[in-house]
């Protein structure tokens, strides 16, 4: 049982910084690279190379990723690495997979939310 000290804080403040660390990891290019850097480190050329995207997609997801506490990078004469930077992140990743996979059906049948997940409403609203 959580205890005073360990037990998260309620209220709008804390359920939006809540929301925005899961909208970080909402991204499917940000995720896909959290993904690949779940098997190993990699450099920025490696994982252009494995998902087939532009330098400075990869890049800015990256910078992302890291300035949030996502991933970490470290160099090593002229590369830089880029590894997971907490290993929560792997049993957060493996947690929703095993999740997903009990929704299936309902999650692909989804019209309420978007591939990036964002409100397909809220969606509309912004192109206009």
């Amino acid at each position: 049982m959580a205890t005073r000290e360990t037990a998260p804080a309620r209220g709008p403040e804390p359920v939006a910084v809540t929301a925005r660390f899961f909208s970080g990891l909402a991204d499917p290019t940000r995720l896909s690279i959290v993904d690949l850097l779940l098997e190993r480190p990699r450099t920025v050329g490696e994982i252009v190379a494995t998902l087939g995207l532009r330098q400075a997609r990869v890049s800015n997801a990256l910078t992302c990723l890291k300035w949030c506490g996502y991933v970490d990078a470290r160099r090593e004469g002229r590369y830089v690495w880029y590894a997971v930077a907490d290993p929560r992140i792997r049993a957060l990743v493996d947690l929703a997979h095993t999740i997903m996979a009990d929704h299936a059906a309902a999650l692909a049948s989804c019209t309420r939310l978007t591939a990036e997940g964002a409100p397909l409403l809220q969606r509309r609203d912004d192109a206009v």
